[in-house]
């Protein structure tokens, strides 16, 4: 654990950014604040690991099944047409994957995802609504 992480931290590190809505086997699920993409979310490992070549075989295991789980809640969620991944972590060395569910014609449809375009955050009851649904597929 980091106590300058906000994954292991969570609470003002994480709310910066995300909402924490459940945990899984091997992760946490955040949904990211900003929502050009509706239904973008955060799988995050319970382990502070910066890779996925630190996590033995089993926990890597556990953890794409918790990250394909989420895919397939946000296809059942949301409809879209494709969910990209990012794994980054140059700067913050904790395993997390971002889905980004993608819609044709839609905000950067057939281009690469931005990190944080920040142009589209929601009220605290939208937020809860989508968490609600999200909750729903689990």
């Amino acid at each position: 654990m980091d106590n300058t992480c906000a994954y292991c931290m969570e609470g003002e590190l994480v709310a910066e950014f995300g909402i924490k809505i459940c945990e899984l086997p091997a992760s946490k699920v955040y949904l990211f604040k900003e929502q050009s993409h509706p239904g973008r979310l955060i799988v995050a490992s319970k382990h502070h690991v910066s890779e996925m070549v630190d996590l033995s075989e089993a926990d890597r295991i556990a953890f794409l099944q918790d990250v394909n789980h989420m895919a397939e809640v946000i296809h059942k969620t949301f409809s879209p047409a494709k969910v990209n991944y990012g794994a980054y972590g140059d700067k913050g060395c904790h395993l997390h994957f971002h889905l980004v569910p993608k819609y044709t014609g839609a905000f950067e449809w057939g281009g690469t995802f931005a990190m944080n375009p920040d142009k589209n955050y929601l009220s605290e009851k939208e937020y809860e609504e989508m968490i609600s649904k999200i909750k729903a597929n689990l």
